[in-house]
């Protein structure tokens, strides 16, 4: 048996903050307002893949066929383009795709997107985490996306065309 260490113990009960026993790395979910949290991508794919979630793409059906996608990854866009309209299925959609009791993890360009998708599938009842850096990741100082951050530069399984 290992010894007592109550540091172990305070550092699971900061604020925000939750360590994941199911997780080799101590992953962290940031507390958010309005929807379950915020992970990295890296603890996203390990949920997903695992089982442990669904993972629902709210990128435009335009930017999934430009850019790339997550194979396996259930496709609700928030907004469509031309125009960037608002996806007047997307309740129906989220729901049809998120089986009961199961958490959702949203997934956008940049974690931006993601956020007011999360906001809405909590307010239909659902688990719902923000992928923090989203698939592209923030622009560099070149205003190019895919070089800092995101699902598609770390590695994490997708495709294009």
């Amino acid at each position: 048996m290992q010894p007592f260490d109550p540091a172990s113990i305070s550092a699971n009960l900061r604020p925000g903050i939750h360590h994941l026993a199911n997780t080799n790395a101590q992953e962290e979910v940031r507390s958010a307002r309005g929807y379950a949290g915020d992970i990295s991508t890296a603890l996203a794919c390990s949920w997903w893949q695992t089982g442990d979630a669904v993972l629902v793409d709210v990128r435009s059906d335009a930017e999934r066929e430009w850019v790339g996608f997550v194979p396996g990854a259930i496709a609700v866009a928030w907004k469509q383009w031309p125009g960037m309209t608002m996806n007047t299925k997307f309740d129906t959609e989220l729901c049809d795709a998120v089986p009961a009791g199961s958490k959702v993890l949203l997934l956008c360009r940049s974690g931006v997107r993601s956020v007011a998708a999360a906001k809405r599938a909590t307010e239909l009842g659902l688990e719902a985490y923000n992928i923090l850096e989203g698939f592209e990741g923030d622009p560099d100082t070149q205003a190019h996306r895919g070089n800092l951050g995101g699902w598609r530069r770390q590695g994490l399984p997708w495709r294009q065309g």
